[in-house]
């Protein structure tokens, strides 16, 4: 009689632990804001190059601290832009982010101020912006080498304000 006791009360712990785990990714799952459907972003060369970029928006604190961190596949012309309201100054990371990045630092008017390239995955170093920023770009490492993206080119997208 005691065996049978403490199999029912293991039982019940079990299920119990699992009804909490189920329950937790649950509010984890329903509380996270979902980012943005992806948008299309051009990004213009002082020479008059363009090139397009399918990017996902990441709008509020919770997205932005999610940013790409645990990704593991990013297409060649794919990114995040992380929309600052309003401007500041920020610092990026790579934590828990496998995917080495090029990292683009954007004003109000969508003109890159600054490129980090090639951050380190997993690196916890900050990586700061030049200055106040409107946005951040994250596009796969290499990325502003291959399309000779600079400082100066613009970035094109409802966000940001034209000149």
């Amino acid at each position: 009689m005691r065996r049978g006791r403490m199999h029912r009360f293991a039982e019940h712990r079990v299920l119990a632990h699992l009804h909490a785990v189920l329950l937790g990714g649950l509010i984890l799952l329903m509380g996270a804001p979902a980012l943005s459907a992806s948008e299309l972003l051009l990004i213009k060369g002082r020479d008059g190059s363009e090139h397009g970029f399918s990017v996902e928006i990441a709008r509020t604190p919770q997205q932005q601290m999610q940013g790409l961190m645990g990704r593991q596949h990013l297409k060649p012309d794919e990114g995040m832009l992380f929309y600052l309201k309003p401007a500041r100054a920020v610092s990026m990371w790579m934590k828990d982010t496998p995917l080495s990045l090029d990292i683009l630092f954007v004003a109000d008017d969508g003109q890159i101020l600054a490129i980090h390239p090639r951050a380190t995955p997993f690196s916890t170093q900050y990586i700061p912006s030049p200055g106040p920023v409107r946005s951040v770009l994250e596009v796969l490492a290499g990325t502003a080498d291959r399309l000779g993206i600079v400082v100066g080119d613009r970035l094109i997208h409802p966000l940001f304000k034209p000149r």
